[in-house]
């Protein structure tokens, strides 16, 4: 069993930052991968980046070159820097766990947080 808490959500202006946290408590195997997904009012939920514990990371087109993710292992927690926000990044922002062999980029991981909220005023 893997839990996961979120946090560092808010409310910010167009061009601001942000800075997510996801800490992960329980079985290291079933969160070798952690990652982001959000979803947007009326929207699919979508991912966002994830990374594997060895490094490899995977981002969104949206993402790419605005948002970075990172991981601390010794902590079990990954985090989601976000600049250059737009409103189209508003969102319910998801942190998502599991094992290497059960993680999908479609779906994400077995474990998912509570969410937070992220939103984008212009």
């Amino acid at each position: 069993q893997v839990r996961l808490a979120e946090s560092g959500g808010g409310s910010v202006q167009v061009g601001g930052s942000l800075r997510l946290s996801c800490a992960a408590s329980g079985s290291m195997f079933s969160s070798n991968v952690m990652g982001w997904y959000r979803q947007a009012p009326g929207k699919q939920r979508e991912l966002v980046a994830y990374m594997h514990r060895v490094g490899l990371t995977i981002y969104a087109d949206s993402a790419k070159g605005r948002f970075t993710i990172s991981k601390d292992n010794t902590k079990n927690t990954v985090y989601l820097q976000m600049n250059s926000l737009k409103p189209e990044d508003t969102a319910v922002y998801y942190c998502t766990a599991g094992s290497q062999t059960r993680f999908d980029e479609k779906t994400g991981g077995a474990y998912w947080g509570q969410g937070t909220q992220v939103a984008v005023s212009s």
